[in-house]
């Protein structure tokens, strides 16, 4: 989402953009996946996994408002920026709003989160701090993990391994390999968005010193990393199957053009174009999720 500079957006305008919605089918999609996970295994829950997709979306809406914050603490976001606007940069919402907004939404995740630890204990109460903390830390504190390069590792430890396997076990009280090998899908779809948007930025996060992956390795390796990924997210079903899974979750192979077409276009792509990469990359991860979770529970619907 972009705003003509001319007028003055709306105060929804402002936050959608500071939301950054294309994004969100990371924190969603990996629920989703866990429930069906669930559901095959005969143990969904409706309100665990309700509770788990708000707390995940909340984690993440908060992460692209701090990462607001520090990033224009920063001089990360410029007017040489290429992705969509970034609020609090460009001044549409102010610096001491962001950071009250996004200690109520913390608050309020951790408060909501509590119904998880009664359900699962202390080992939900380590995830959700953790998480909140990744948060915080991914472009906060004194060494943000955003700007060393360790940001795909943790995207795909907390978007996938986390996520999945925290909202499975919410819901199940258990977890096993195959809700592991099942997360790596997600986790792999949700550090390609994050690649595209970093190969776009490489140029001006050089600059400012916010050495992601891509800026480290180069606009080459980030590609080919974007490919192996891809093959590594396609992979997943065909093991499930393998760990006793129905057939049905190659269903999600049915997104394999999708997924090809956004290869061709990263490829072909460079500046403000890799914006609909990674709006591109987002429906990949949404529709192979969605393909996939319903392959996982067709046999519980149809015998």
């Amino acid at each position: 989402m972009s705003l003509n500079a001319s007028r003055k957006p709306s105060t929804i305008e402002a936050w959608l953009l500071a939301v950054r919605p294309k994004t969100l089918p990371a924190g969603a999609v990996p629920i989703v996946l866990a429930s069906a996970l669930a559901a095959a295994d005969g143990a969904f829950s409706l309100v665990p996994a309700l509770v788990a997709l708000i707390c995940a979306l909340g984690i993440q809406i908060a992460t692209n408002f701090i990462n607001e914050i520090y990033d224009f603490r920063k001089g990360a976001d410029t007017k040489e920026r290429l992705g969509p606007t970034r609020t609090v940069a460009s001044g549409i919402i102010s610096e001491g709003t962001m950071i009250r907004v996004s200690a109520g939404l913390m608050i309020s995740v951790f408060i909501l989160g509590l119904y998880l630890v009664a359900i699962g204990g202390w080992p939900v109460l380590l995830i959700g701090v953790l998480s909140l903390l990744f948060a915080w830390a991914y472009t906060g504190g004194p060494f943000p993990i955003a700007y060393s390069g360790l940001g795909d590792v943790f995207v795909f430890i907390f978007f996938g391994l986390v996520a999945v396997g925290g909202a499975y076990f919410v819901q199940t009280r258990s977890i096993s390999l195959p809700v592991l090998v099942a997360a790596a899908a997600p986790g792999a779809f949700s550090v390609n968005i994050l690649l595209v948007n970093n190969i776009r930025d490489i140029d001006t996060d050089r600059k400012v010193g916010k050495m992601t992956l891509p800026a480290r390795i180069g606009a080459s390796g980030a590609r080919m990393l974007y490919v192996l990924l891809t093959v590594l997210a396609y992979a997943v079903p065909l093991l499930m199957v393998f760990y006793g899974y129905s057939p049905w979750c190659l269903l999600s192979l049915l997104s394999l053009p999708l997924a090809i077409g956004m290869i061709r276009k990263l490829y072909h792509s460079e500046g403000r174009d890799l914006n609909m990469v990674l709006a591109g990359t987002g429906k990949v991860l949404t529709v192979h999720g969605l393909l996939f979770s319903v392959g996982l529970i067709v046999k519980t619907i149809i015998p």
